[in-house]
């Protein structure tokens, strides 16, 4: 890492040395998205979110047994800001650690990182495949099916919506119009 910030180049080499899935890479680049569209969407740096977002499951594919404590020792290790460091271990509040999400930047990545999987599994039973013409009301539908989906923990999703003070349905656009963004990318 060159300087104090974190450049995109260093985030995206950092985690293709420690994650090569290709599912993996593409829900990295779903969250990125995402938290590209939050951040402007309330006025915050794009480009910290997005790292943020791209390298929240640095740890994920090598260590699924210490996931985010992991990601803590790598960033730290590299010199990576504290600010980045907490925000990406923050997502694994109540699932694998205490460490509760208390900025903006924070709440958005917990709220969105597991509602991204269940939009991905929408998004993928529609004849076209992809987000570019899936509506939050198609989602809804689905949200109510508990057997859709099952791996997604819903409670997750309802608690990230809580804290960020947002309506679900709401979350739901927003997060559809950021995957839209890296449509390409992620292959939807």
């Amino acid at each position: 890492m060159q300087g104090d910030t974190p450049t995109y180049d260093d985030a995206l080499s950092l985690f293709k040395e420690f994650n090569k899935s290709e599912s993996l890479l593409k829900h990295a680049y779903s969250v990125e998205g995402v938290m590209r569209y939050m951040a402007r969407k309330m006025g915050e740096d794009e480009q910290k979110w997005g790292i943020v977002g791209l390298l929240h499951d640095l740890d994920y594919e090598r260590f699924p047994e210490e996931h985010c404590k992991k990601s803590r020792e790598l960033l730290q290790e590299r010199g990576w800001p504290e600010e980045y460091v907490r925000a990406i271990v923050s997502h694994g509040w109540g699932i694998c650690n205490d460490v509760e999400p208390q900025t903006k930047l924070e709440k958005t990545l917990y709220a969105v990182d597991e509602l991204i999987g269940l939009i991905t599994a929408v998004a993928l039973i529609r004849p076209s495949k992809s987000v570019t013409d899936l509506e939050a009301k198609s989602v809804m539908k689905k949200w109510k099916d508990k057997s859709f989906a099952a791996g997604v923990n819903r409670s997750i999703i309802e608690s990230g919506t809580a804290i960020l003070g947002v309506e679900l349905r709401d979350l739901v656009a927003d997060v559809i119009m950021g995957m839209r963004e890296v449509a390409d990318r992620i292959g939807l």
